[in-house]
């Protein structure tokens, strides 16, 4: 939320008192005086603090997803199950939404939460955020699918995808279980991977996303709240992510 929102939701004083109090340099945000009142904070996050007194606030919510196959990575739908309905009433937020989006027939890692900023440094094109797949494939996949997805692979009709890291767990020439890691988030981009290499995917389950890590212990449909550590080792990949894209 916004800062100047925050200290006003803390009730320390007017809208008027709240600006006379970033411009005289008395609210730090992790250390750092911040005299603009559009900056983005968050609590859960970040440390806010007001002559050097911690403030508290309303935290966004986070929540890991085991995605089921059969729900739609959608706030709404009128004709399949949306991820936000598996989030029970109690624990729903105005606001809340998938980040980013797994295909109706893909399971595994979404994290859906009610901060708009996390969302766009999760799907940023320039943050290259890894992305992790287990997928198994209806033949034998190859050493040369391993290097041609190094290479970058180019759909039909000419567009060409990002380096991807292929993994081959097992293969036969009936079906064969891959990792897959990519970097971007084109529409049905895996199933399009394997397809521009002649093969079809059959099953697909996203493992992780950044630093975040699948909970194996949701079954496919449970949710979590995401740990404070989970929360502390997100912020610090993104900042990680911006000092080396500056």
């Amino acid at each position: 939320m916004r800062l100047d929102k925050l200290l006003e939701a803390a009730e320390v004083g007017s809208r008027k008192q709240v600006k006379r109090l970033l411009i005289s340099r008395h609210v730090k945000v992790d250390g750092q005086v911040i005299q603009i009142g559009s900056f983005n904070v968050d609590p859960a996050l970040q440390q806010v603090t007001l002559k050097d007194k911690i403030l508290e606030g309303p935290a966004h919510v986070y929540y890991m997803l085991n995605k089921p196959k059969g729900a739609v990575s959608a706030v709404r739908d009128q004709r399949h199950q949306t991820v936000v309905e598996l989030i029970s009433q109690s624990d729903r937020r105005h606001g809340l939404f998938p980040v980013g989006r797994l295909d109706r027939d893909t399971e595994g890692l979404l994290l859906l939460t009610d901060n708009g900023k996390l969302a766009h440094q999760l799907l940023g094109p320039l943050k290259g955020v890894i992305k992790q797949y287990e997928a198994v494939v209806n033949e034998g996949v190859t050493e040369a699918d391993v290097q041609a997805f190094q290479r970058g692979i180019t759909f039909h009709g000419g567009v060409t995808c990002q380096p991807a890291r292929l993994e081959i767990l097992s293969a036969s020439q009936a079906e064969s279980r891959v990792l897959l890691s990519i970097t971007e988030g084109k529409f049905h981009q895996v199933k399009k991977m394997f397809l521009a290499v002649g093969k079809k995917v059959i099953y697909l389950k996203r493992l992780t996303m950044g630093s975040l890590v699948l909970d194996e212990a949701l079954s496919p449909g449970e949710y979590r709240p995401l740990t404070s550590e989970e929360l502390t080792r997100l912020q610090a990949y993104f900042n990680e992510r911006s000092e080396g894209n500056d």
